[in-house]
């Protein structure tokens, strides 16, 4: 899900000469999934409202969480975060919870393997039930979660993991903390980039103020839940 449209008012800023460009607003919907207990919960809460607790309870069915990103002086940038819980697995629900989405995380947990193992299942079932307009992969991250925990042995190797998100269509990985805040706000923004990059493929429509907006359906921007 995606939405564009011009300022908050939709208009001009006090100031602004008629001839300014006026200021770009999006609306993304971007899915974290994986395997139960992998921390995407704790993820989300760190992006959004930097915090961090060791007693998150599990997401049952999906959550979601909205984060505004002042991309550059000419463009803002929503996202609204989809957590999907992790025993929701490859079920029908996913179908209807990964809708318009245009940007994914998939997590696993670097001191569990059988998550990380997981990893290219959730991708298949990602990649059969959404896609960009032209019927490319949502670009997706990889994250390798909880690195303050890992060990020698917990996880693969930096060449290792290259290859993997190359033979799984991941655009990057990150190893990631939420715990200690690593590589959460540099992964976001690499995700960011990719989809403003495919936005120029959404399909669009003029509004009646002549603005453009993406032609999707935009959802509510504050903080909701939702049970399956």
């Amino acid at each position: 899900m995606a939405a564009e449209g011009a300022g908050a008012e939709s208009g001009a800023s006090p100031g602004v000469s008629p001839g300014t460009p006026e200021r770009k607003e999006y609306l993304f919907k971007v899915l974290v999934i994986g395997e139960l207990g992998v921390g995407k919960t704790s993820i989300i809460k760190r992006y959004v409202h930097q915090l961090f607790s060791q007693h998150y309870r599990a997401t049952i069915g999906v959550d979601f969480a909205l984060k505004v990103i002042n991309w550059d002086s000419k463009t803002l940038v929503r996202l609204q975060l989809w957590d999907i819980a992790g025993q929701e697995r490859f079920g029908n629900m996913t179908r209807v919870y990964y809708k318009e989405a245009v940007g994914a995380f998939v997590v696993f947990d670097v001191t569990r393997g059988s998550t990380f193992e997981a990893i290219t299942k959730w991708k298949s079932d990602l990649d059969t039930k959404v896609y960009l307009p032209g019927g490319d992969p949502i670009p997706a991250i990889l994250l390798a979660n909880k690195c303050d925990q890992k060990t020698e042995n917990s996880t693969q190797s930096p060449s290792q993991m290259d290859h993997f998100c190359k033979e799984n269509g991941f655009v990057s990985w990150f190893e990631t903390s939420a715990k200690d805040n690593v590589n959460i706000d540099e992964a976001a923004r690499c995700l960011v980039q990719n989809i403003l990059a495919n936005s120029k493929n959404f399909p669009v429509e003029e509004n009646e103020t002549g603005n453009i907006k993406i032609d999707h359906e935009t959802l509510p921007a504050e903080s909701k839940s939702q049970c399956c």
